[in-house]
């Protein structure tokens, strides 16, 4: 399968969630304290998705990881742990998005926007 691997994909978070070019869910579970029916819902996908070796395969599931993996990893260094990444992933209302989460933008296949966001704070910008 050929994933286009996300810029900043530095795995020092998450060391066991990489097999290959695959994300494998149990790294990121393992990392975050999760449940994989949580790591679905987060990404919003069925449990399944993140249960079943075949459909963990699937170009959707593994774009909705690396987006998770990829946006916790660019969080990191100011949220100061992979816990407080996640928390902020899940519940820091947007106001340039009206106010949704970054979750919920990556949810509706809006991770550029998120990206887009936090280069923008990166280089000194407003929210």
């Amino acid at each position: 399968m050929a994933v286009k691997r996300a810029y900043c994909m530095d795995i020092a978070i998450f060391p066991n969630a990489f097999a290959g070019d695959i994300v494998v869910p149990g790294g990121i579970t393992d990392v975050l304290h999760i449940t994989q029916a949580e790591l679905a819902a987060t990404l919003g996908i069925p449990r399944e998705a993140v249960s079943k070796s075949n459909r963990v395969r699937t170009v959707t599931v593994q774009t909705r990881l690396r987006e998770l993996v990829e946006i916790l990893n660019r969080v990191l260094p100011w949220a100061g742990s992979p816990l407080a990444a996640y928390a902020w992933y899940r519940s820091q209302s947007l106001p340039s998005f009206g106010d949704v989460t970054p979750e919920q933008l990556v949810r509706d296949g809006r991770a550029d926007d998120v990206r887009h966001y936090l280069d923008r704070i990166a280089a000194g910008g407003f929210a």
